[in-house]
């Protein structure tokens, strides 16, 4: 169905919208106040949207109130009065309340009579209003002290329009001790009550909102400050969050249909050469998984639309083989790849993977190389001139087919005999000015495919990656044995003594093993026993917060003198070594020279060493879920077992103790990433310096708002097939440039 432009917009004038007047000019008094939240007009007043209703029909349960929260209790005044402090005869408001069943002190202090006796007349018994503070305990007693008082029965309005308006809704806001949720509820109402349809603009087309039925953006923005039902309010957030799903989605849409417009070189697939070649070699079976996406790769590109595709998959599913396989093609089209790793480690690891790989097939035009080979060449900021000057020239001239690097590859001095494939690894580490920069070193628009170790639930994946096609990997290739996960409590002697043996057994019966530590070296005196308790102290989150974080180079040295490892080669790999250290601390550690290798997470991603089988993670209390997940992943590559022991100082019962307990009862990747979302939000997830300010999702639920998504995606797709730029709806095009800041832009470019 055709949706039409926004009718008039070429006869709309410029007009200075009541909406942008300064919130100063508003609340004179309180402006600052406003300010100081980011609120500093009347729209921004007007999107900020109340956190919670309160029901003057239904009394708060005062027994289920916790002490050192802050409340907001809904009850009636029971009795009050006023008393003198013995010292200083100053006057003191005393009132009790109740949901009912039980009561609540409130205590207020003043420094006038005449000030009590008003504020002790206002309380008067019977009268119900809403209380905002902090519970605190006095005498055995549950307290608010100073609390904030919303009359339901505001007696600083009308008599007839108190009686109508005791019964709706209050809205309460995220507000502070300058900026009293009363206020703010004031301030919001003056705004959204003159406002008029033609002040204010709706990103949202009419025939949109007929077809989702929708009511108009004023509409919203007025129920949602002045409710009148539940209903009122509970419409104006389901038409506020559509909105915010459908401004989002308009511009992925925008972003994909620009890519898909931009000329792309045709990279099909040919009989005898590199692909078949390696196909033919490879001593496993392809997942069905694996070929799945592999041939989905494949006939785009074949097409001249340049691919934009995201590839995710579980820990260990094989999207390297996947993505070598789509580099193999453009090679034997005459093209080449550029492989763009985040780090030093993980570029180098991924050389060295695709040359394993390969075999000869990666030695094209060297002594012993296939004839039909061609070479991979690797391109860091560490590397040796002369080696850097080999990569230059073999990336310039085409020797190398695959060019694999960090963010040395965006360098001006880099060039490509033609530039087919872009693969982005990690690709949210990676910014849209640089990965732009390295699209431009082609002559044409490069195939795009990013790739993540992190598995998204699908309403992520929408809601960030919604101009990219997604593949999902969800098998792991025959021959992996899997892993086992254990908790050991780092509080427990015994159980972190049986650790370090089992780390023993491991190595002995030919394994590998990986202890890994949060940070590179402890601070001075931080040099507790490995093998000693760590008593835990409760922090923000439940972990372990002021128990000293274990270091690379102390467990190192503990590890060394450690009975049950002597003669045991440990070795270290962290993020401050030189890049010839990692190299020769890496090839120890598959080599088996040093077999048990104490590391940052910088083996968090592509590190793969099959012989590994056993990962400690000391502190895993302090590491996320995902991070977790994505560390187990490095052991069990192999034909043996892994075992992952997560040393935990958690409290029980706390967040972080769930995070690591829910690791350890799941290997579903998806699972955990959507637990991982549930736990610490979208902002944290999604990355709060990602989305640039507030304004991106206010409303908006990833986990909850799926089907919402859905519809707003099919909507905005639908408006941008007839005009990518928009011109016909510019309510909607303001709404993209005023909603996604520059930072969020950044974060949408990325993928």
């Amino acid at each position: 169905m055709a949706v039409p432009r926004d009718v008039g917009y070429e006869d709309r004038v410029e007009h200075a919208s009541a909406l942008d007047a300064p919130v100063g000019s508003l609340a004179p008094r309180i402006g600052p106040s406003f300010e100081a939240l980011g609120l500093r007009t009347a729209g921004d007043v007007a999107r900020y949207y109340p956190r919670r209703y309160a029901d003057p029909s239904t009394l708060t349960d005062i027994a289920g109130l916790v002490v050192g929260e802050t409340v907001s209790v809904v009850a009636e005044v029971r009795r009050s009065g006023i008393k003198h402090a013995r010292g200083t005869g100053d006057p003191r408001v005393e009132a009790e309340i109740t949901d009912g069943r039980r009561s609540l002190r409130l205590t207020f202090f003043v420094k006038r009579e005449y000030v009590a006796k008003k504020m002790a007349e206002e309380m008067h018994p019977g009268r119900r209003g809403l209380f905002t503070g902090k519970v605190s305990v006095f005498r055995d007693q549950a307290q608010l002290t100073n609390p904030q008082v919303s009359w339901f029965d505001g007696d600083d309005e009308t008599e007839e329009r108190s009686q109508v308006e005791v019964g709706w809704p209050t809205p309460i806001y995220s507000a502070t001790a300058k900026l009293p949720s009363d206020k703010i509820r004031g301030v919001a109402r003056l705004v959204v009550e003159p406002l008029r349809d033609d002040e204010v603009d709706d990103p949202v087309p009419a025939q949109v909102r007929e077809r989702r039925g929708l009511g108009s953006l004023r509409q919203a923005l007025y129920d949602v400050h002045v409710p009148r039902t539940e209903q009122d309010w509970r419409s104006a957030r389901h038409r506020l969050r559509y909105e915010e799903a459908f401004v989002l989605q308009a511009e992925l849409a925008r972003r994909r249909a620009r890519a898909a417009a931009e000329p792309a070189t045709a990279r099909p697939a040919t009989s005898g050469g590199l692909l078949d070649a390696f196909d033919a070699r490879l001593p496993f079976a392809l997942t069905d998984g694996q070929r799945r996406v592999g041939a989905e790769l494949a006939d785009e590109l074949a097409r001249s639309v340049p691919m934009q595709r995201l590839l995710q998959g579980e820990v260990g599913s094989g999207k390297t083989v996947v993505a070598l396989r789509a580099m193999l093609q453009v090679v034997d089209a005459g093209g080449q790849a550029a492989l763009l790793a985040p780090t030093e480690v993980l570029a180098a690891q991924h050389a060295r993977s695709l040359r394993r790989l390969l075999g000869d097939l990666a030695e094209g035009g060297m002594l012993g190389g296939a004839e039909i080979g061609t070479r991979v060449a690797l391109l860091t900021g560490s590397l040796a001139a002369s080696a850097r000057r080999e990569a230059l020239l073999d990336a310039a001239g085409g020797a190398a087919g695959i060019v694999v690097g960090t963010h040395a590859l965006l360098s001006a001095n880099v060039q490509f005999a033609d530039l087919g494939l872009v693969v982005v690894d990690e690709q949210h580490k990676f910014g849209v000015e640089q990965r732009d920069t390295l699209r431009a070193k082609a002559a044409t628009a490069p195939h795009l495919l990013v790739m993540t170790a992190t598995p998204i639930p699908r309403t992520v994946a929408m809601t960030v990656f919604g101009d990219l096609e997604t593949s999902v990997l969800d098998e792991v290739p025959a021959g992996r044995s899997g892993v086992v996960t254990h908790v050991v409590p780092a509080g427990k002697p015994a159980w972190v003594a049986r650790t370090w043996t089992r780390v023993r057994e491991e190595v002995a019966a030919g394994g590998r093993a990986y202890v890994v530590c949060a940070r590179i070296e402890g601070d001075d005196g931080d040099g507790a026993d490995l093998v000693a308790a760590q008593p835990a102290t409760l922090g923000d989150d439940g972990a372990a917060a002021r128990r000293p974080l274990r270091a690379v180079v102390e467990v190192a040295d503990e590890l060394r003198a450690l009975p049950d490892l002597a003669g045991i080669g440990v070795g270290v790999l962290h993020g401050r070594l030189a890049a010839e250290d990692k190299e020769r601390a890496l090839a120890d550690f598959a080599s088996g020279v040093t077999p048990v290798l104490v590391s940052t997470t910088v083996v968090e991603v592509g590190v793969d060493v099959p012989e590994a089988t056993v990962m400690v993670i000391l502190d895993a209390d302090r590491f996320g879920v995902s991070q977790l997940h994505q560390l187990r992943g490095r052991i069990g590559r192999g034909s043996a077992p892994g075992v992952c022991l997560l040393v935990s100082g958690a409290l029980p019962g706390t967040p972080a103790d769930d995070r690591v307990n829910h690791v350890a009862a799941t290997h579903d990747g998806f699972e955990l990433a959507a637990f991982d979302l549930e736990q610490r939000g979208e902002g944290d997830v999604l990355g709060a310096s990602q989305w640039g300010s507030a304004s991106s999702l206010r409303l908006l639920r990833v986990t909850r708002d799926g089907t919402l998504i859905e519809q707003a995606r099919a909507d905005a797709r639908e408006l941008v097939e007839q005009d990518v730029e928009l011109t016909a709806w510019p309510a909607l095009r303001a709404a993209i440039d005023a909603r996604l800041t520059d930072e969020a832009e950044e974060f949408l470019d990325r993928t």
